[in-house]
């Protein structure tokens, strides 16, 4: 087969610490770790925008969110944009998606013109919103709300229920290895697979893990941008890696399929994640801040064109997954807002992130440091009312090589007043570069 098969497996809200690949010390991710020996892990990979909706509106069309209107979390894709699924089925794929979407539904005030509101949360994804995934689909636009970690459904390609057995990343594997072996073998497929963990169910605001695990990891190094009496982490943070240790579980049952199957040499496969999360250490959620912990995510991609335990230091984001994907499977570079990651030409000096619902906010992540603007706002709420803002002012500024965990902050230290200049002009030229009107920045 000159075309291989793709494989994507995407976490919610995962840490690359929290592998071991990325510096884990305990066996969270055997099998992640296992598939990066024989591909390439990407140490400096980062979202475009810390929000679940967002992020995968960034994956789904290798565009970034302003530019999609998918800014926030309740604006589903916009009509007629060609996705990534869309440009496998043109090359010849079989598509399929396993688990949470998040792109469906539209909510909320100032929707786009294009996107009157209409909700999915709790009912079937029809068709046209699917993304073009055809031919296998077996998902919910709201994981969270119509499922919890030991129960719960998804609906599949004819909108029928299809309940969850088990805990929820096994449930959603079984149906993902079931739906593996309707592909026809003579056809390349592209399987997208989603997992809500490590994410922490909106309900019950904590993370739950397999019965059991969490004693598994209670012995946790404290990572360091963790403040020690702030956040949630000390009683959520074994669960969270026990939620890591289900999914490498199961990405290894995938993998394992496969090569049963005698497919798994033909297959690119990609392991990341949609965000971090920073324990409610920053601000009172869990990401939607321009910090690491927020921004930066794991990447590791094994099989054709990837091979050899190659550790890249280039940087990488979310954005660069579709033109990946798309040329490693034959098609053109669509010269979207991302790169080919097959090769280490047109690295990005910088990463520009895009905020939204905490702040209106912009940031840009440099080899060596962060800065980070905000729209002033006394309004709490204007973080979900507004995509942009014709004024940022600056909050963060961090010094990555020197404060690696981002503790202190010199946004208005007197000694870094020419680096802050310096990075201040640069976040209003990306800003206008990305979303074509430069704010004023101070």
């Amino acid at each position: 087969m000159d075309q291989p098969n793709v494989l994507v497996v995407l976490s919610d809200q995962q840490r690359p610490d929290s592998c071991g690949v990325f510096g884990q010390r305990l066996p969270v991710t055997p099998r992640l770790d296992a598939l990066a020996a024989d591909g390439v892990a990407f140490e400096e990979t980062f979202t475009v925008q810390p929000v679940c909706g967002p992020a995968r509106a960034a994956i789904q069309t290798g565009l970034y969110p302003t530019t999609t209107s998918c800014w926030r979390n309740g604006i589903a894709l916009p009509p007629g944009t060609e996705t990534l699924a869309d440009r496998m089925n043109a090359l010849g794929y079989q598509t399929g998606y396993i688990g949470k979407w998040h792109l469906a539904s539209n909510r909320g005030r100032n929707l786009p013109a294009d996107r009157p509101e209409i909700r999915f949360e709790r009912k079937p994804v029809p068709p046209e919103r699917r993304g073009g995934y055809r031919d296998v689909w077996v998902a919910a636009d709201a994981l969270e709300h119509t499922s919890g970690a030991y129960r719960g459904h998804v609906y599949d390609e004819s909108g029928r229920q299809v309940d969850l057995h088990g805990f929820r990343v096994d449930a959603l594997t079984d149906i993902a290895i079931e739906r593996l072996d309707r592909f026809d073998e003579k056809r390349p497929f592209f399987m997208f697979v989603s997992f809500l963990e490590p994410h922490h169910q909106n309900d019950r605001f904590r993370t739950i893990g397999p019965k059991g695990w969490a004693t598994r990891f209670r012995d946790f190094d404290r990572p360091g941008d963790l403040p020690r009496w702030r956040g949630d982490w000390r009683w959520s943070y074994a669960a969270y890696l026990a939620c890591c240790a289900s999914i490498d579980a199961n990405l290894g049952r995938l993998l394992d399929h496969l090569e049963r199957r005698g497919r798994l040499d033909d297959t690119l496969v990609v392991f990341t994640s949609d965000h971090g999360s920073h324990f409610r250490t920053r601000n009172l959620e869990y990401k939607r801040s321009p910090h690491d912990a927020s921004i930066r995510v794991p990447l590791v991609i094994a099989g054709p064109g990837f091979r050899g335990g190659e550790r890249r230091h280039d940087f990488a984001t979310n954005l660069d997954l579709l033109p990946t994907i798309v040329s490693a499977a034959g098609g053109e570079d669509p010269g979207l807002d991302g790169r080919d990651l097959r090769t280490e030409a047109g690295v990005p000096d910088e990463v520009f992130v895009q905020i939204s619902e905490s702040q209106i906010g912009r940031a840009i992540r440099t080899p060596t440091h962060t800065y980070a603007a905000k729209a002033p706002a006394r309004n709490p709420f204007a973080g979900h009312l507004r995509p942009s803002a014709d004024r940022y002012v600056g909050t963060h500024l961090y010094d990555n090589e020197r404060d690696p965990h981002q503790l202190r902050n010199l946004i208005d230290a007197p000694d870094a007043a020419e680096v802050r200049e310096r990075l201040t002009r640069r976040l209003a030229e990306r800003i206008e570069q990305v979303e074509g009107t430069r704010p004023t920045v101070t």
